[in-house]
């Protein structure tokens, strides 16, 4: 029997890197997996792989911005699979290394949208199911970028910073619901967003990027998807109930 076996995963991010890794694990192990992203195809992509496999799965095309749509994923994840056992936030922009007083507005709004506003929607929505069936876990993705920042992603450090905050702050509110809440920390991860944080667009050397970022690893390594997998459901799970408010780093050793 799998770690997550009967339990139901909504996983926001779902079409591409961590989200969709972590909703094969999470499905592997015996999760019912609503795959969300802002990509249908991409979702539906997750979805498909899952349901290949054996598993049970549903897709949603989601704007994490919009708090109308969070709601409709996380109703849709309870009229298809009857309940929601886990929901892992993990929708985020990356930020292109910029000096903070060339931060505009824009660059701002955008990244506190996705990283921040995303997260307050979906745990929003979450909340009071989880509430009414008696317990439930919810994973934010955040970063190492807000415990130990990096110069020049000022707007970045914040979200993910705010997010660790927000964890922690309900962790200790929901706790007498036996709702548990956990920031998941990554150091760079080599997904296809890992070449904004570098900017490559703005004609950065991506080969020198990720030099710079694996020089700052003790371990020697970027992050892989399937390393952030692999910790959720390690969370998501049984074995972590005493595990809750923490912001839990998944580095190489990049914080200590």
């Amino acid at each position: 029997m799998g770690k997550l076996q009967g339990l139901v995963a909504v996983i926001t991010g779902a079409g591409s890197g961590i989200g969709r890794a972590s909703a094969l694990a999470f499905a592997e192990e015996g999760a019912c997996v609503l795959a969300a992203d802002i990509r249908a195809a991409s979702a539906e992509e997750t979805a498909q792989q899952i349901q290949s496999s054996g598993a049970s799965a549903d897709a949603a095309q989601v704007d994490v911005t919009k708090a109308d749509q969070v709601e409709k994923m996380v109703q849709r994840a309870v009229d298809r699979f009857g309940r929601i056992d886990v929901l892992f936030n993990n929708a985020g922009l990356p930020q292109a290394f910029t000096p903070f007083e060339d931060s505009t507005d824009e660059l701002f709004d955008r990244i506190l949208d996705v990283n921040l506003r995303g997260v307050f929607y979906g745990c929003r929505a979450a909340i009071p199911r989880m509430k009414a069936q008696g317990g439930g876990v919810i994973l934010n993705t955040a970063s190492t970028a807000g415990i130990r920042p990096r110069p020049g992603l000022a707007v970045y450090n914040a979200s993910k910073a705010a997010v660790i905050t927000l964890t922690k702050t309900l962790a200790v509110e929901l706790a007498p619901h036996r709702i548990r809440v956990v920031s998941i920390c990554p150091v760079a991860t080599d997904t296809p967003m890992l070449s904004s944080f570098i900017g490559v667009e703005q004609g950065a050397d991506e080969a020198e990027g990720r030099r710079r970022f694996i020089s700052t690893i003790p371990w020697g390594r970027l992050n892989r998807p399937e390393d952030l997998a692999r910790a959720a459901v390690f969370l998501a799970s049984s074995d972590a109930e005493m595990v809750t408010g923490t912001a839990f780093e998944v580095d190489g050793g990049r914080d200590v």
